[in-house]
């Protein structure tokens, strides 16, 4: 997926997976997915997508600042 926010271009398919969570199981309405990313020049974004009835019920891009990146990570 790609999203450009405040003029930087995010793409999951050009920038590093850092950490990917899975809540739920395969087809549950409820489930859904949060994927760490970052990017060659250092920007850090998440990817989140989930079922009709989970917090995220469309993919999107979120950016983050390394350090909430860093406390998601030790989340």
């Amino acid at each position: 997926m790609k999203k450009v926010i405040c003029k930087v271009e995010y793409d999951t398919e050009k920038a590093t997976l850092v950490e990917k969570r899975t809540f739920g199981e395969f087809g549950d309405p409820t489930g859904y997915e949060e994927s760490l990313y970052v990017t060659e020049n250092g920007k850090y974004f998440l990817y989140v997508n989930g079922g009709a009835e989970s917090v995220y019920t469309e993919e999107n891009i979120k950016r983050m600042s390394a350090a909430k990146a860093e406390e998601w990570k030790n989340a």
